[in-house]
């Protein structure tokens, strides 16, 4: 049952579910934190009414702003790292008496859940007890992520043990999430290959949930003039870990020179377990750390190509914010990515689909191309300005119109 929301009458915000949305990151740099600061500020803007509870910095805080409410939540001196700064707190059951409390007073409708973390396992919890219907979106391939994890281990063992040893953590790991994921009502992720996966795997019915692109923020507006001579920049955004096969990055440098491509240099945006060694091996490149708004904006709107190697991206945020700046993506054939960019031969080609393998020769095409490479630019841009953030949301609440009977709506909105 995948779903868009082209075309969506606002009809579906009458009587708009009471939605308590319990993120398992928002402060943070990575999708689930981008898309659910996206989705409070959705919600505000139509006045929905909407209850945001996440784990931050600021201690115990209950903020009742109209109809948006948020509970943000400390974690404890027990949590411990799962990347450079998203973590897990075993101890944050703690909180289930004010959790309680708050969700007394909103009255939920639903309970929304992005996954397995511990505020993710509380909110299932809480919706069971309540007996309130639960939805779920899948944000994150963790089945891959933990096989990408496991390389080195597994890399230890024979070659064909390694590779049955492989696929064995991603079946069970997907298993496992799975069977997670199966406990809500409805479930949302970011393409129609996870979709697919998922109704197949859990039995419940997926909508699309992908993710939209501040067009105004993300722009070619920003892009410095060029001087003649300039090198071409291609650029990375992202965490610089093992999962996001940023490795590739460095085989490709060393690829291009050994093509006769010399004029060109990286821009590489984010921080990571592999920081160093990429520092080490791509001499050609230029690392700006983390950046945030207009600074994340300038920087993408200065790279003329976006290379992005990863396989195990749901949907690829990052890409969207390229296009929208007017820069061509060059993505492999796994993952979200490829459902965003367009390779074709046509005028709205705006990027190339290739396997790692073929990275460095479809660069070095579009840098021996400058014509090609202007029309890339403006299709990306023309692509990335359908994709707004409002429709994204408007298909979710669609979605909620499974789980919740309108009967039901229309009781809690008239008391």
């Amino acid at each position: 049952m995948i779903f868009g929301s082209e075309g969506m009458s606002s009809s579906i915000f009458r009587h708009a579910p009471r939605v308590a949305y319990f993120p398992d990151s928002f402060h943070e740099v990575n999708g689930v934190a981008h898309t659910s600061r996206h989705f409070e500020a959705f919600a505000r803007r139509r006045n929905l009414p909407f209850l945001c509870v996440r784990a931050g910095d600021r201690g115990e805080t209950l903020v009742e702003h109209g109809n948006v409410w948020t509970l943000e939540l400390p974690r404890s001196i027990f949590s411990f790292a799962l990347e450079k700064d998203l973590r897990f707190d075993p101890a944050f059951p703690r909180h289930i008496p004010i959790m309680d409390e708050v969700l007394d007073r909103f009255r939920p409708d639903l309970i929304h859940i992005t996954g397995p973390s511990e505020v993710g396992m509380l909110g299932a919890g809480l919706a069971h007890h309540r007996e309130l219907p639960l939805a779920a979106s899948w944000h994150t391939n963790v089945h891959e992520y933990l096989a990408r994890r496991s390389d080195w281990l597994v890399k230890l063992l024979p070659e064909w043990q390694s590779l049955v040893t492989g696929k064995k953590i991603q079946d069970l790991t997907l298993a496992a999430a799975s069977r997670f994921y199966s406990i809500a009502g409805v479930l949302f992720a970011p393409n129609v290959e996870l979709c697919r996966l998922l109704e197949t795997e859990t039995g419940r019915a997926c909508f699309l949930m992908p993710r939209g692109v501040d067009t105004e923020l993300f722009t070619p507006a920003r892009r410095p003039a060029k001087k003649d001579g300039e090198p071409f920049v291609l650029g990375f955004v992202g965490r610089l870990s093992v999962e996001k096969n940023v490795a590739l990055l460095a085989a490709i440098q060393d690829q291009l020179l050994a093509m006769g491509v010399t004029n060109f240099r990286f821009l590489i945006v984010g921080h990571g377990s592999e920081e160093a060694w990429l520092r080490e091996r791509i001499t050609q490149a230029d690392f700006a750390g983390v950046l945030h708004g207009e600074a994340l904006a300038q920087a993408y709107a200065g790279m003329d190509l976006f290379v992005f190697p990863s396989h195990t991206d749901t949907f690829g945020n990052v890409v969207l914010e390229a296009l929208a700046s007017g820069v061509p993506a060059v993505v492999t054939p796994d993952g979200g990515p490829r459902y965003i960019v367009r390779d074709t031969d046509g005028p709205e080609s705006s990027g190339r689909i290739v396997p790692d393998e073929d990275f460095s020769a479809a660069i070095a095409g579009v840098i021996a191309n400058p014509k090609r490479h202007e029309a890339m630019r403006k299709a990306a841009r023309a692509y990335a300005v359908t994709a707004g953030w409002d429709a994204v949301f408007e298909g979710v609440y669609a979605g909620y119109k499974t789980i919740v009977p309108a009967r039901q709506m229309l009781t809690v909105s008239a008391s």
